[in-house]
């Protein structure tokens, strides 16, 4: 075979290590600099592999890959799961980083920044799993490529952050194979990479539309745009033109909501909490947070919506609980559900049905699978070994049983699964057990259960999954989980326990039995629907017509993707299956783990005693939602994105529209007349708006919050441009700019509280009220309308949100730091009550200031770069050694008017203030 490698592009650095660490045989030809690509679309530093058969890969991952496969190293789940991440995640950003650092002149260290949480994931990756590669113990093609992509950029480890150690030394191994040595010394020599800078500086510079930045400078945000063209411009005029009666019309499903025939009927579930503990942050962010924004958004676009949930409450959790507060099993559940229902109220959770697993349904439709699996010899029988405690008198379920884990020694592993290493556990493999009741140490003793048989299903399974994953939209987690429970075949699992409080098990012979949760649980988005209607059928018996989400977190998976699904599968009666199982990572609070234990981290019957409106919970908690990687709440990060974020960017942009309105124009919004530049906004929103459609229809819902608040910035500097507060006071073509710019600028604060609502359904509708925006219009499409036309009368306009103090969080970081009194004060914020006739509050005074010095310490940087700036230009430096100074001048001017207190969105003259 024929491997024909171009002498410019990094990409020929992963295909020539690929094939020296496999020893493959090839025959290795080197392409001409000005020779054209080998495929019409292929880039002309692609490399080729033209195997003995005539077929050519073009691919750079499939060429590794399949020099592996040459050696006899089948791919796994893992390492496919670092090459689909590396071709979708890290090879933009790479790309970006490279034509930063030929380009661009930036320092490897520079451009490293830009790949800061890609480097992060793979450092988390590595220092979880304590492995020294990527997918195991030695180097796969997984190393090879993400080594590849990242070693032109970085050339040596010392480029690396210091505090990313396992990358580090991840990266120096790599780098010292010999392979690797090799191929770095034939490709990276300097006329290679002079070719590919030439190469680079003809094409259009890469924009990251995904990695967008969050700051409100003006320089980045332009160089992050790409160019719009005539086209799209002229669409969004004509869009804009059309007004609010191009929109669709706000639908109303009937109560209760059924399926209806030719719309798109989407059933959303999220995983039933546990009713024996009350849910924090994490809880609420990976399931019923989540899918209450994606439903919000579903009925935003007119689909036909249901969204179900409730809580779990049979099983051992339930009677554990029971025992530690000397309640009943059913005093538990009353008490913990309304203690859930509650938060979630709170947090403005719109269930059109939040019900619970203690109902006669739930034993109906739990018997009725039950019963459909037996009679189609699903279920076995067998003997096993279960830990017994005499002194309790009783077999242990697997939460009534505490140890050592077998795998990774954690000593407060549950009977199970251990918490630490995420693993399943067979109770009877801890190492030294204690019945949790008495502390006893119980023995083995054996007993019979009933399994699913899983195994005699598996067929089954792997179709419906090759069907699902090819029409759905799996998180990459989900897909990863569900292949490594099936990679090495199924095995049967148990369903039944010995307990009292649960679904009784219809069978002779196990009737002091009661099911096992996990085969119970997820039959109660099913009962509680057929609480809901008894027409559930409908629902979750039409796989024809419905589109069924599930929302979780990633421990979550194995339950909704293997055993809910073959005992449906089984139980062969036109079961609706998840088409799209959305899987979060994990949330961990400041620098560690929730506790209620130890006082560490907010629970949701504590956020809203925290004088911290709901909203900005959902906010926070959508901005930092872990779907890539886990992520961890920070309140000093809260305290930041609510003052810059919300304050400084979207609540001044939508605040300072609506007030132009009523100061300027007596509340009546004032006739437009287009410009150009206007119409280049409009058509920059429209993009923002597609985006925004495209990243949820997805289900990726942290992203398309960011999209929200470019359109603000967007809002922001529009408004900053034009100065409408100066041009009112000028001729007739100055003050009909003046009117332009308040009608084009309130029409896309009409349009934000639409795009809200999924997120801050309460700040959504309180800009509804302020703006009187039509209920018609209160609907998304994918065109930016001009939904306030001339003449249409506003409210009341007053501030949306207020200041986060540092003392406040402050107070607050210590409160739920643990070991601090539950019950520990904090002050409650004054809140603003301006004037509706007041102007918005100057982005000045909306920063939380620093310590003083810190801020001497920036001017004195500030001075010194400014100088070193100036220097250069004296000497005619080169335009990109410059440009890059220049770029370090103005991010220590942004964080100096962070110190001083000031916005950092734009300069304003002395003695001048923003309007």
């Amino acid at each position: 075979m024929q491997l024909r490698v171009p002498v410019r592009g990094p990409a020929a650095l992963k295909v020539l290590a690929a094939a020296g660490a496999a020893a493959a045989p090839v025959q290795l030809v080197w392409g001409g600099p000005s020779e054209p690509p080998r495929a019409p679309l292929r880039p002309p530093w692609a490399p080729a592999l033209e195997l003995d058969s005539g077929t050519v890969l073009f691919s750079p991952n499939a060429i590794c890959q399949f020099f592996f496969l040459t050696r006899g190293d089948e791919p796994t789940d893992l390492s496919n799961q670092w090459l689909e991440w590396e071709a979708t995640e890290l090879q933009p950003a790479a790309t970006a980083a490279l034509y930063a650092r030929l380009v661009l002149g930036r320092t490897a260290l520079e451009a490293a920044q830009g790949l800061g949480k890609l480097l992060t994931h793979i450092e988390q990756s590595l220092a979880r799993r304590g492995a020294a590669f990527l997918a195991g113990d030695t180097p796969s093609v997984a190393d090879v490529v993400v080594w590849g992509t990242l070693f032109p950029i970085l050339q040596d480890e010392n480029s690396l952050p210091s505090e990313l150690q396992a990358l580090r030394t991840w990266f120096q191994s790599m780098t010292l194979l010999e392979a690797c040595r090799d191929a770095a010394d034939s490709v990276l020599m300097p006329k290679a990479l002079l070719e590919f800078k030439s190469y680079l500086q003809k094409q259009p510079p890469p924009c990251l539309a995904m990695q967008r930045a969050t700051s409100n400078e003006p320089e980045e945000e332009e160089g992050s745009e790409r160019a719009l063209t005539e086209e799209e411009i002229a669409a969004a005029a004509d869009a804009w033109a059309r007004g609010a009666a191009a929109l669709p019309k706000p639908w109303q499903p009937q109560k209760p909501v059924l399926p209806v025939e030719g719309m798109r009927n989407v059933l959303i579930t999220s995983a039933l909490p546990y009713v024996n503990n009350v849910p924090h942050l994490g809880n609420i962010i990976g399931c019923v947070l989540s899918a209450d924004t994606f439903a919000r958004y579903c009925r935003l676009r007119n689909w036909n919506t249901l969204y179900v949930c409730g809580t779990d409450e049979y099983g051992t959790a339930t009677e554990t609980k029971a025992v530690e507060e000397g309640l009943t099993p059913q005093e538990i559940c009353n008490k913990y559900h309304t203690i859930h229902a509650d938060i979630y109220r709170w947090f403005d959770i719109s269930f059109d049905c939040f019900g619970r697993t203690t109902t006669p349904s739930q034993t109906t439709i739990a018997q009725d699978i039950f019963q459909r699996l037996l009679a189609r010899g699903f279920l076995l029988q067998d003997t096993v070994e279960q830990l017994r405690c005499e002194g309790c008198q009783r077999f242990l379920a697997d939460r009534f049983v505490e140890g050592t884990c077998p795998f990774c020694s954690y000593e407060e592993a549950r009977g199970d699964q251990c918490d630490k290493c995420g693993k399943l556990i067979n109770a009877v493999e801890l190492k030294n057990p204690q019945c949790k009741l008495c502390r006893g140490v119980p023995t083995v003793k054996p007993t019979q259960h009933l399994f699913l048989d899983l195994p005699k299903l598996e067929e089954r399974l792997e179709a419906w999954l090759e069907q699902s994953w090819a029409t759905g939209d799996w998180t990459a987690n989900a897909r990863y989980i569900t292949r490594s429970w099936i990679r090495d075949g199924l095995k049967p699992r148990c369903i039944t326990r010995d307990l009292k409080w649960g679904t009784p098990v219809p069978l002779d012979g196990f009737r002091d039995k009661v099911f096992y949760v996990w085969f119970d649980a997820p039959i109660g988005y099913l009962s509680i629907t057929a609480n809901y209607t008894d027409q559930w059928e409908r629902w979750w018996k039409n796989p024809q017509q419905v589109e069924l989400y599930n929302f979780m977190a990633k421990d979550n998976v194995p339950f909704h993707s293997v055993i809910f699904p073959c005992s449906l599968l089984g139980a062969d009666d036109n079961y609706t299956l998840v088409n799209h199982l959305i899987a979060t990572e994990y949330l961990n609070y400041e620098d560690g783990k929730f506790s209620k234990s130890r006082g560490v981290g907010v629970f949701g019957d504590m956020a809203k005693d925290t004088g911290i409106p709901a909203d900005i919970w959902r906010f926070y908690l959508l901005y930092l939602r872990p779907e890539g990687q886990d992520s961890a709440f920070s309140w000093s990060d809260l305290m930041l994105k609510n003052n810059s974020e919300l304050l400084n960017n979207l609540g001044n942009f939508i605040n300072r529209a609506g007030m132009f309105v009523c100061k300027f124009f007596g509340g009546t919004v004032p006739n437009m007349v287009l410009t150009p530049d206007d119409k280049r906004l409009l058509a920059r929103v429209t993009l923002e708006l597609r985006q925004y459609h495209q990243l949820l229809e997805k289900v990726r819902i942290r992203e398309a919050l960011r999209c929200i608040l470019s359109i603000s910035r967007h809002g922001n500097q529009y408004i900053q441009v034009n100065e409408p507060w100066k041009r009112i006071k000028g001729d007739e073509k100055d003050r009909q700019h003046a009117g332009t710019v308040t009608g084009v600028a309130v029409n896309m604060a009409s349009l934000l509280a639409v795009m809200l609502q999924p997120y801050m359904p309460s700040v959504s509708l309180a800009i509804q009220g302020q703006l009187c925006i039509p209920p018609d219009s209160f609907v998304l499409s994918h065109d930016f309308t001009c939904t306030l036309p001339p003449g249409h009368r506003v409210g009341t306009v007053s501030p949306l949100f207020q200041k986060l103090e540092n003392d406040r969080v402050e107070a607050l970081r210590r409160r739920f730091g643990g070991g601090q009194p539950e019950d520990l004060a904090v002050e409650p914020q004054a809140k603003q009550t301006p004037s509706a006739s007041q102007p918005p509050p100057a982005p000045e005074t909306l920063m939380a200031p620093i310590d003083s010095q810190r801020l001497q310490e920036l001017t004195q940087e500030v001075a010194r770069q400014g100088n070193h700036v100036r220097q250069l230009k004296a000497n005619k430096a080169e335009k990109a050694q410059i440009d890059m100074e220049v770029a370090k001048l103005l991010e220590l001017k942004k964080q100096l008017a962070l110190a001083e207190g000031k916005s950092p969105e734009v300069s304003v003259p002395k003695g001048k203030q923003k309007k």
